[in-house]
């Protein structure tokens, strides 16, 4: 189970504006019940504000009605389509040691699936034109030691961002 942010100053804040029980909080913020009944005596976490879980998109209002209601009712995290759309679009970020297996990468596409654009092969690898067309031509300065490997399996990109790209060349040449 995923756990909210900030998970003491949640409990603070469904403490001081629900009627929710301890054990419902304790289990929504990840906490012993013990911990939860400290915090509402005040032996812990006094000096934290409390963060509404509702404005942070965490929860929803008829969420919380709906276990106030039934003591034995667990909360569950309120899931946005739209922010888990946009987390699960695939690493940005490619670290040094995955770089030099990026021309691997290139020429696996090249090889594998030669209908596909250098646009294509930019935006998917984030690479350069540059390398592309010098893979493709054999004029890039290690072509000796490239060996085309699948760009998954190096973890360049994700298995349904690459078959989404050879789709869309598929759909383009049709």
């Amino acid at each position: 189970m995923t756990l909210p942010l900030m998970p003491k100053a949640t409990a603070v804040w469904l403490l001081e504006n629900t009627t929710l029980t301890f054990q419902q909080i304790a289990d929504f913020c990840g906490m012993h019940t013990l911990e939860v009944q400290a915090i509402a005596d005040g032996d812990v976490a006094s000096h934290i504000m409390g963060l509404s879980p509702i404005a942070n998109e965490q929860l929803t209002a008829e969420e919380i009605k709906r276990c106030e209601a039934d003591p034995k009712a667990s909360l569950e995290l309120y899931q946005n389509p739209e922010v888990e759309k946009l987390l699960n679009r695939g690493k940005k970020y490619v670290s040094h040691a995955k770089r030099g297996d990026r021309p691997s990468g290139i020429a696996w596409i090249v090889k594998n699936h030669p209908e596909m654009k250098d646009a294509q092969i930019v935006k998917l690898l984030r690479t350069t034109k540059p390398s592309i067309v010098a893979i493709r031509e054999r004029t890039h300065k290690n072509i000796h030691n490239i060996v085309p490997r699948n760009p998954v399996t190096l973890g360049l990109c994700s298995e349904s961002d690459l078959n989404a790209a050879v789709q869309a060349c598929a759909k383009v040449q049709k």
